[in-house]
């Protein structure tokens, strides 16, 4: 990504939050610029890159630059927002896994335009679209398969996160019950992994998987 100057970048970032007035007082324009390590790309250029209108990609960035006032998170903070939503639960370990995924350029922090694509992915890409970043995610190697060891360090995360009060009577081997369900169904030529053509054919007959996918769809 090429770097911009901060009058340039200061200008992206009040366009993206809605904020700009001309009438600000200088000293507070200085403070701003003075705590934001990344700015992200003009508004122009994110709803080029991405499926959000204008209003959207403002609502996100009022929301993003309220939890991350730098314009970028690293893991441990991502971790700490993201425990807020599941309180019940450890989702320490599914936020790592999700972090990475968010991570494109696995440089260790998630920008605001890291997130937005990767949302814009999630709730208005194709099933396609959808479905190949959610291999991505069990992906955990980047090898181009999933294993059922991949399979299962994630369901145990998404169990742990859901917590006990959530599953009371779950019994300790129900993520492991669950990974033999879904190889049974996925692995279609039983050779121990699942590529991305055999997890987006099953992925694709499962009707409830399907009917998740689109409860997405007008989230924003």
């Amino acid at each position: 990504m090429k770097t911009k100057n901060c009058d340039q970048s200061f200008s992206d970032s009040r366009e993206l939050d809605g904020s700009y007035d001309q009438l600000t007082d200088s000293v507070e324009d200085d403070f701003e610029l003075s705590t934001v390590c990344h700015r992200p790309e003009s508004m122009d250029k994110l709803q080029e890159q991405t499926k959000f209108t204008k209003k959207e990609l403002q609502v996100l960035y009022r929301g993003f630059k309220n939890e991350c006032p730098s314009g970028a998170v690293n893991e441990e903070n991502f971790k700490t927002i993201y425990s807020q939503f599941f309180p019940q639960g450890d989702s320490s370990m599914y936020a790592h896994f999700l972090f990475e995924a968010f991570d494109t350029n696995k440089n260790g922090s998630v920008s605001f335009e890291d997130f937005v694509f990767g949302l814009s992915i999630i709730l208005r890409g194709t099933v396609n679209d959808r479905l190949n970043w959610a291999f991505n995610l069990y992906d955990l190697n980047k090898d181009g398969c999933i294993t059922k060891e991949e399979m299962l360090d994630i369901m145990k995360s998404i169990y742990d996160m859901m917590g006990k009060y959530t599953y009371p009577t779950m019994h300790d081997e129900a993520p492991r019950d669950h990974v033999e369900s879904f190889f049974q169904k996925m692995d279609q030529n039983q050779d121990g992994v699942v590529t991305i053509d055999e997890f987006i054919e099953s992925c694709k007959k499962d009707e409830n998987i399907m009917q998740s996918m689109q409860l997405f769809e007008n989230v924003i």
